[in-house]
């Protein structure tokens, strides 16, 4: 589609500049218009017109594209809904049922997988959301949805111990997002924390710090980590745009994000909250 637009965009180039250049002919050669002043209004408007022809050419298929992009993003969202609401309240019945120990850890895994479903389609659902600047900013306990965010993703997580030290902080601020920004930063901890299965987590004068005592990371990868795609194990699962959305969030929110690391200790987080 765009390799056919931008072939025929140069084709109306080519044809815009022989016309143009075929007018100054006729008014210089053949006309021999002298007035240098009407030469230049008259190539002036004929520009201008070609300039909004061949912007017109450009934008409306990629318009059109992006629309049905969000039509195509709207319509997913809103069927995604149903077979996740089933799935949810079927297998909540079925526990129910269950008297193996081994089928109700089996259930567990799949209820675990919901939840799983269910936060990929908050994220979509949030990301529309900030596409159409439907943003609500709400005051909350930022310790609240640190501890709901670790009891969420320690239920994803069971083998790993978070150690929680959270003291009270009101804030400001667009919840929605930001507990996007909490499960991916803890998700990354969890992921390269090898095989130390422990995350601190504490929350003290309006600074949240999550440390894991992984891998670690070197100097230059410090310097790649929000690049989209980057990952520095590529062995992890995931496609490396994690932390770059978490720096545009925290950049349009007055977060300072922080990141210390050292290889083969561990990394720490930091996300500085303004204070009320």
């Amino acid at each position: 589609m765009f390799r056919n637009l931008r072939i025929s965009i140069f084709i109306y180039y080519l044809l815009t500049v022989t016309a143009l250049m075929g007018i100054l002919y006729y008014f210089t050669s053949v006309a021999e218009v002298q007035n240098s002043s009407l030469l230049f209004l008259v190539l002036f408007v004929l520009t201008l017109f070609a300039g909004v022809i061949i912007s017109k050419l450009s934008i409306d298929p990629l318009f059109e594209h992006v629309t049905n992009l969000q039509n195509l993003s709207t319509e997913t969202l809103h069927e995604l809904n149903l077979p996740i609401s089933t799935i949810k309240t079927n297998i909540h019945m079925l526990k129910k049922n269950l008297e193996s120990e081994k089928d109700f850890k089996r259930a567990g895994r799949i209820e675990s997988a919901c939840e799983m479903l269910q936060q990929r389609y908050n994220e979509l659902d949030y990301m529309i959301k900030l596409q159409g600047a439907n943003i609500i900013y709400e005051e909350f306990e930022l310790s609240e949805l640190v501890k709901s965010r670790v009891e969420f993703l320690g239920r994803i997580y069971p083998h790993m111990e978070f150690e929680l030290q959270l003291s009270p902080h009101h804030i400001m601020n667009d919840k929605i997002g930001l507990s996007k920004v909490i499960d991916n930063l803890i998700d990354n901890a969890v992921k390269y924390s090898r095989d130390i299965h422990k995350i601190s987590i504490r929350l003290q004068n309006y600074s949240l710090y999550i440390e894991d005592y992984g891998c670690g990371m070197d100097e230059v990868e410090l310097i790649k980590i929000f690049d989209n795609y980057y990952q520095s194990n590529k062995n992890m699962k995931g496609f490396g745009i994690g932390l770059s959305m978490v720096k545009r969030f925290c950049d349009a929110n007055a977060i300072a994000l922080n990141f210390k690391s050292k290889p083969n200790v561990g990394t720490t987080v930091t996300l500085k909250f303004k204070e009320d």
